[in-house]
């Protein structure tokens, strides 16, 4: 009996020292969560400062692009994914746009506009139309807006055209939708991967989208070179077989 006391003693010390460590981390947690609070404000305010550094930039290139003849388009035909939803004649339409922008909020964090920019054109009468993105970062629910576009007669892509099958977004069901759909669709703003594609990936670096044929051009060159290296190398060892071949005919 005394020695079943004694276990039992020691459960419980063993309780006791296992709830003050547990204070101990949650207090350490609680110190780590507010070291992360604060750097999360303070590379908000970095972001902040290197956004209004980056602006003048970005409105130079923009003013080069213009010089570039379907600059835009031709990036986004050539992105893998964004090119997923174009249709033929919307990229027609696309070859009016003169420039892309796209604009975060002073708070990073709870929003960003984008601002497609088009010329003269016969599908629609507006020169900007905009998708906006209130990410909800105050505690209001995420909701996204589009610019209302005002469709020439017979020119409204989104009632011409035949739904197209896409898979880009990770988080919702598959979905019909063209380029245009996607601009007017706001039914999930919190999961629209076209949207951070353009934000973070096209935005920041289009040219890469834009000279993308000249890149698979030089690959294909370099695939030729080293397929004819290849082919050279299996006919030297085919040749080098034959001889093999011919040595065992002779020794035998």
């Amino acid at each position: 009996m005394a020695s079943t006391a004694k276990k039992a003693k020691k459960s419980v010390d063993a309780l006791e020292d296992e709830s003050v460590a547990l204070e101990a981390v949650d207090s350490c947690q609680n110190e780590i969560d507010a070291l992360n609070e604060k750097a999360s404000e303070e590379i908000l305010k970095v972001e902040q400062k290197y956004n209004a550094l980056r602006k003048p930039f970005y409105t130079k290139r923009n003013d080069m692009i213009k010089r570039i003849p379907n600059f835009w388009v031709t990036a986004i035909v050539n992105h893998p994914q964004i090119s997923g939803i174009l249709e033929e004649e919307e990229e027609e339409c696309l070859q009016f746009m003169e420039k892309l922008e796209v604009e975060e909020f002073d708070d990073i964090k709870s929003g960003y506009r984008i601002h497609f920019h088009f010329e003269e054109n016969p599908y629609f009468e507006n020169k900007v139309i905009t998708k906006e993105f209130n990410l909800g970062s105050s505690g209001e629910s995420p909701v996204s807006s589009s610019t209302a576009i005002k469709w020439k007669p017979d020119h409204d892509l989104t009632k011409s055209l035949p739904k197209k099958l896409t898979d880009v977004r990770r988080k919702r069901r598959l979905e019909y939708r063209t380029f245009f759909d996607w601009f007017t669709d706001n039914n999930d703003p919190i999961n629209d991967d076209i949207a951070e594609l353009i934000k973070d990936d096209l935005w920041p670096n289009p040219l890469q989208y834009y000279l993308v044929p000249d890149v698979e051009v030089e690959q294909e060159d370099d695939d030729e070179d080293g397929e004819g290296c290849e082919e050279f190398g299996e006919e030297a060892d085919e040749e080098e077989d034959d001889e093999v071949e011919d040595e065992e005919e002779k020794a035998s």
